[in-house]
């Protein structure tokens, strides 16, 4: 019996375009410098050997690589989208990187030899597959004894109050409809919610921030000094795509573990949420 593909085509298309329309060449550097500080807050930076190689599964427009490439010898960027993988050279060649090796290729399909990889990541990625777990499993096999991975999957609003979830269920409604719009219409639907949801609240969170008031429980509170360019891609991300999953703290740490990931952390902060495991020395589960 054939293997399962580990990919949703609907998905991978409706990134190519996303990032095709939003390259981040609009984001500042300082936008983007803080952004990469919070997901890799826990990247064990200072354990990687001096010419280290490692992978970025799910590049898309290159935005991460551009800050990964400068600190190792050599970064595989790994994409399913022929078109996000066309944004992200153009991303990288104007950095002049010419440590970065570009692979055409989906999770269960990764051109890496086993046990060959001192590092990891893949950030908002595994939970747009039909099987995270499987894909978090593919990741580990590549890494050598002991290497890092840093992973971003959507969280399930495990700690947020009930109130919190009923509204994240009426945004599924939404989502479901718009992610099965032509691009043109995604695009304008996304923009009109980012316009009209994302930057009122976000603005909301930063003036409620300045009056030194709790925003840890606003909605979208995360977007309070982010560009409206940042909330444009970030909405069409949201609801213009097609399969979208999200896991507990606890969900994640099992998947992690089961994939031969030991001395497992969280990031306690947003974006929720952000986990390291090292592959563990031993044999692979």
């Amino acid at each position: 019996m054939p293997a399962v593909s580990n990919v949703d085509t609907r998905t991978v298309a409706g990134f190519g375009a996303e990032w095709r329309r939003f390259d981040q060449a609009g984001v500042a550097a300082d936008e983007l410098a803080r952004f990469f500080a919070m997901y890799f807050e826990q990247f064990p930076w200072e354990r990687l050997p001096e010419h280290a190689v490692g992978f970025d599964l799910g590049c898309g427009s290159g935005r991460w690589a551009r800050l990964v490439a400068p600190r190792v010898a050599t970064l595989h960027c790994i994409d399913a989208s022929a078109d996000a993988l066309a944004v992200a050279a153009r991303s990288l060649a104007g950095d002049r990187r010419d440590n970065v090796v570009l692979h055409h290729a989906s999770v269960d399909e990764l051109p890496l030899p086993d046990g060959s990889m001192d590092f990891g990541y893949s950030l908002g990625v595994l939970h747009h597959v039909p099987d995270t777990a499987a894909g978090i499993r593919a990741c580990v096999r590549k890494l050598k004894p002991g290497a890092p991975l840093l992973l971003y999957l959507y969280y399930a609003f495990d700690n947020r109050p009930p109130w919190y979830r009923w509204l994240w269920r009426g945004s599924e409604a939404v989502r479901r409809v718009v992610s099965g719009l032509p691009d043109r219409a995604r695009f304008l639907v996304a923009d009109l919610v980012a316009g009209g949801l994302y930057l009122p609240l976000a603005r909301f969170g930063r003036l409620a921030e300045k009056a030194r008031l709790p925003v840890s429980l606003l909605p979208l509170s995360f977007y309070r000094s982010a560009s409206f360019y940042t909330m444009r891609t970030d909405a069409l991300d949201r609801f213009g795509t097609s399969l979208e999953r999200r896991f507990s703290r606890d969900e994640i740490r099992r998947m992690m573990a089961d994939a031969g990931l030991e001395r497992i952390g969280f990031r306690e902060g947003a974006p929720h949420w952000c986990a390291v495991g090292y592959r563990t020395t031993g044999p692979l589960p």
